[in-house]
């Protein structure tokens, strides 16, 4: 039903909905500055969004992909990713801690959203690209999942470098490694399988719909330029500059 409404009504209840998240998990959140740096990131995030979406305008999927990122991030920055109290949800819930259940000895709220940040925008980052860049085949499945480690991997250097400035208890908050010397190689390995869990869904998908679904994929491998470029290049551009 949601799916179905036009996309400004779409967009508009998405939009409350996040910002009434926003405003609830603003309020005594655990660590304010920590929060303050979580959230900076969203802002320049929904912010280029905005100033976007009327020249690009996109699906109802990938909006909805978006928020629900946007709003289990919320929660994160709420309680820091590290103090998420998953585990005393659970347990009011069922009388067993969740870590209890599936073996874990950590608070794994952060490692579940590195796998959550491939799994949930590597489809839009996706349709970002066919719109934009017109990729086709196997390149459109190969760009998000590249485009999703590569700022996964992005990620991971400012929490170091904002660890390195800030320093102290602020830093370790925002680092979140708990301990673990391998948490950023651990991070960027989930974010890459969410990636490729949601591109392989998505050319499943597309397999079984699409009729020119193989022809599409032999034709983008296909060798559209047989002559070399670099030193060749450059010295042709420069005979044409010279005529």
């Amino acid at each position: 039903m949601l799916l179905r409404m036009p996309h400004r009504q779409f967009l508009l209840v998405l939009a409350i909905l996040l910002a009434i998240e926003f405003v609830v998990l603003a309020i005594s959140p655990f660590n304010r500055k920590d929060w303050l740096l979580e959230n900076a990131l969203v802002v320049v995030f929904v912010g280029a969004m905005v100033a976007s979406h009327r020249k690009l305008t996109l699906s109802r999927i990938s909006y909805f992909l978006i928020f629900l990122f946007l709003s289990l991030h919320l929660v994160g920055a709420h309680y820091t990713y590290s103090e998420v109290p998953y585990d005393a949800w659970f347990m009011s819930l069922t009388g067993h801690t969740f870590n209890e259940l599936v073996g874990w000895e950590r608070n794994n709220f952060d490692r579940v959203m590195h796998f959550a940040y491939g799994l949930l925008l590597a489809y839009p980052i996706r349709e970002v690209f066919l719109r934009v860049v017109r990729l086709k085949g196997f390149w459109g499945y190969l760009f998000p999942l590249d485009i999703a480690m590569s700022t996964s991997l992005l990620y991971e250097l400012i929490e170091w470098g904002a660890a390195a400035v800030f320093g102290g208890e602020l830093g370790q908050a925002y680092l979140g490694t708990q301990g673990d010397i391998w948490d950023a190689h651990k991070d960027m390995a989930l974010a890459s399988l969410g990636a490729l869990i949601a591109m392989l869904v998505t050319g499943g998908l597309n397999a079984w719909l699409e009729r020119d679904f193989a022809d599409e994929w032999i034709e983008s491998l296909r060798v559209k330029n047989s002559r070399p470029l670099g030193e060749d290049e450059i010295r042709r551009l420069m005979k044409e500059n010279r005529g």
